[in-house]
């Protein structure tokens, strides 16, 4: 764990990089989640967030800034502003404006309607002209106007190498998964709409501002069929009950949605084994045995 010595002079690199000479007044440590080490940190002029990695990957912060900044443009659903971030080894940090209010009755609602609105906006191609991360595990990428290559070539199959790689997958399990990647266009579509995509948008990625206001953090960003953002929702727990009713009266899921989500989730499930182990290979082996049945 990082010293706050150590801290304080690299949050102090981080506000004055982003024009506030106002002077630390508090920082202090708090929960962040399981990958960054997280601060909370007051000057006299305002308060911000800011996440530290000892031993991030190349270019991991600036993915998320990047992500962020292409979500705020499309002037739909909040996100918190970023003032700075280095990705320099041993001192790389993402200093951003804090946020925090308490839910009304209408924040879960008008989330569903932003969200929606945001998955209206759309771009040329799917994926991204550059490599991001899920987590810390790696995410290559690349713009594509086939939406099943994209999905099959860039996400499923980049999973699957890791997981070959880190001992998760084998035997039956590697079988099934190449195996659903020769016949995965039976079920994902080729030609959608390149939505505006979080990316990692799950229970905890969502926080309440002031006035109640639904902000999305953390994202991973990417242009891609919006069912895949829908489907990892209802992955942990899922989302409130009124977000998805309004979300759906603002942009109506389409009739295939229930036959596509569990290989939308797949993604999700083989990252999440390959990021903390074996916990969630039965959930991914039951999506296997559904779609492609036991080869041996």
């Amino acid at each position: 764990m990082s010293s706050m010595e150590n801290m304080m002079k690299l949050a102090q690199i981080g506000l004055e990089n982003g024009r506030d000479y106002s002077g630390i007044g508090t920082m202090k440590r708090i929960f962040g989640g399981s990958i960054n080490e997280a601060f909370y940190v007051q000057t006299i002029d305002a308060e911000f967030f800011m996440k530290f990695h000892a031993n991030s990957p190349k270019g991991f912060f600036r993915s998320e800034a990047l992500g962020l900044r292409r979500i705020k443009e499309t002037k739909t659903i909040s996100v918190p502003n970023y003032l700075s971030y280095s990705d320099q080894p041993g001192n790389a940090f993402l200093m951003l404006t804090w946020i925090e209010g308490k839910k009304n009755d209408k924040t879960e609602e008008i989330f569903g309607h932003k969200l929606a609105k945001m998955h209206q906006c759309f771009g040329r191609m799917h994926g991204l002209q550059d490599d991001s991360y899920i987590g810390l595990l790696p995410q290559p990428n690349e713009l594509n106007a086939n939406w099943l290559e994209y999905y099959r070539d860039k996400r499923l199959k980049n999973q699957l190498d890791i997981g070959v790689e880190k001992g998760y997958i084998f035997g039956e399990r590697q079988k099934q998964l190449e195996s659903l990647l020769e016949n995965l266009g039976k079920w994902i579509p080729s030609f959608v709409e390149p939505s505006h995509l979080h990316g990692d948008l799950y229970s905890g990625n969502w926080i309440v501002g002031p006035g109640g206001e639904p902000f999305i953090v953390d994202p991973s960003f990417l242009y891609g069929d919006r069912h895949f953002e829908l489907a990892y929702t209802e992955l942990f727990g899922g989302l409130p009950t009124k977000f998805y009713q309004a979300y759906q009266e603002s942009y109506p899921l389409r009739e295939d949605y229930e036959d596509i989500k569990p290989l939308y989730q797949l993604y999700y499930l083989l990252a999440h084994l390959n990021l903390f182990g074996e916990s969630y290979g039965e959930s991914i082996d039951v999506i296997l045995d559904k779609y492609v049945g036991k080869l041996s």
